[in-house]
């Protein structure tokens, strides 16, 4: 049974790969020329590689870890020291580090915030405890009832004061959605933190040891077409093509170079395109629908991400760094923290600028201009003097719509993975699941289309007619893949 799946980031390739696992024969179609979607990477002519953006994995990310696992691809991850870094902007150079000890969850976290004295005074540590431990106690029906606020509303009705949000939740805030507390949903923040409070390695990070095109998607492509299924790159999609009925009679994709379009057809569609380009190719018969019409709430968030080369190290810092920037978002030195772009000598700064809705409209000298501006305030003694820190090169990445913005009352117009189409399904972290838009949240809606797909249409039903035209046996309907998440 054939299933056709048009983008080739996580949620689509996820999706793949549990397909085949149930027996059906994916055909995975990427528009442009590279792997990935939101954490597609390309190599220059020096070959280096540069990416859409900073992607760092937690331990609190079950379903992404237990697909590596799946992969065989486990040591691609290089887990670091459990802690987190944050700039002190007051104290330019310096740095507040929350370090988690070998404890149980919630003590390990505990014991991290109360060892930290250089951003939180024992009154300000008070009030955080009092607005985030009966959050965690009250469970997770609770963290989704937070939707109607801001993080910024939610904490002052907690009577947290500003300067907490200050110190740690705007770089939190950008970091998780690329936006600040006074526009985000609580439920983002209160989300993460239940994991990382409730669970003893869940904020531990990791980074994959190499480009995420060529050490995470390219052994998802092997699998899947190891087993069958197929990954078409320069496959744009031009039309969802429809029947009298409203389902899917093909996917219409568009010729490039030259050639004609050309029309595949399967057994069942799944869009895994990101919720923007969605909305653009919604076929007219289906755009009265309620289901497709709550698409209309969502809209992704502009990202921007920039690699730097210097001539010199600026850190021998090996973990994910917090700017505290109003401009910057976060940062890592790549040549510490990356394996594959190891470099004793020359650092190769990684950073988020965000919130982007302002920049992502300018040309990249000025953006490259006011990153510079602040790194003279993250690094002074690299950056002031007679002998500063020379850029050698640079590559700036613009997302203009990247995952949906997360803003209050956002969860009411995530749609489920099943649409009332039937032979057509969504997937994407923007559809209906626990993670919200992050890499775990694309590899888990991949898993749960692939589900829905195998308990609404299971490959058994197909399988007399594939034994006669393939001359195979495909008898047994495979269990669906299992959910790690809720497992």
């Amino acid at each position: 049974m054939r299933v056709a799946i048009a983008g080739a980031g996580l949620a689509g390739l996820s999706c793949a790969k549990y397909l085949t696992e149930a027996g059906y024969t994916p055909i995975v179609l990427e528009s442009r020329d590279v792997l990935g979607g939101l954490v597609a990477a390309w190599q220059d002519k020096d070959g280096d590689w540069y990416e859409t953006g900073l992607h760092v994995f937690f331990g609190a990310y079950p379903n992404m870890l237990q697909l590596l696992k799946e992969l065989g691809i486990e040591d691609h991850l290089q887990w670091k020291e459990h802690t987190m870094i944050f700039n002190q902007p007051e104290k330019p150079g310096t740095y507040s580090r929350f370090d988690f000890p070998n404890l149980p969850a919630p003590l390990n976290g505990i014991v991290a915030i109360l060892r930290n004295n250089d951003m939180l005074t024992w009154g300000e540590k008070i009030q955080l405890a009092k607005g985030l431990v009966p959050a965690m106690l009250r469970g997770q029906k609770y963290v989704e009832s937070t939707d109607q606020y801001t993080f910024s509303k939610w904490l002052k009705l907690q009577g947290v004061n500003d300067e907490v949000q200050q110190d740690i939740f705007i770089a939190a805030s950008k970091s998780l959605n690329f936006i600040n507390p006074d526009e985000i949903s609580a439920v983002v923040l209160l989300t993460a933190l239940s994991h990382f409070l409730q669970e003893k390695d869940g904020s531990k990070m990791a980074f994959l040891d190499g480009s995420p095109t060529e050490r995470l998607c390219q052994p998802l492509v092997d699998y899947i077409t190891e087993r069958g299924g197929e990954v078409r790159l320069n496959a744009p999609l031009k039309e969802i093509l429809v029947n009298e009925d409203g389902t899917v009679k093909g996917f219409l994709i568009r010729g490039i170079n030259g050639a004609a379009d050309e029309v595949l057809t399967a057994e069942v569609y799944v869009s895994a395109m990101p919720v923007d380009v969605m909305k653009v190719m919604l076929p007219v018969p289906w755009q009265q629908n309620q289901f497709f019409q709550k698409l209309e709430g969502l809209e992704g968030v502009p990202v921007i991400n920039l690699q730097l080369w210097f001539d010199r190290k600026l850190t021998d810092i090996d973990q994910l760094l917090f700017s505290r920037s109003p401009l910057l978002s976060v940062y890592a030195d790549m040549s510490n923290t990356c394996r594959g772009y190891a470099d004793p000598d020359r650092s190769m700064l990684e950073l988020v600028l965000a919130p982007a809705e302002d920049w992502i409209s300018k040309s990249n000298e000025e953006i490259l201009q006011a990153t510079l501006a602040e790194l003279q305030k993250l690094f002074p003694v690299h950056f002031s003097g007679d002998n500063r820190a020379k850029l050698l090169k640079y590559h700036i990445v613009k997302t203009p719509r990247s995952v949906y913005k997360a803003t209050p009352g956002r969860q009411q117009y995530r749609p489920s993975q099943q649409t009332p189409i039937s032979n057509f399904y969504l997937s994407g972290s923007y559809t209906m699941q626990p993670y919200l838009g992050s890499m775990e949240g694309a590899v888990l809606s991949g898993k749960l289309t692939a589900q829905a797909i195998s308990a609404r249409s299971p490959a058994g039903v197909y399988a007399e007619a594939d034994s006669a035209a393939n001359s195979k046996e495909q008898t047994q309907t495979p269990q669906p893949a299992t959910n790690a998440a809720t497992a």
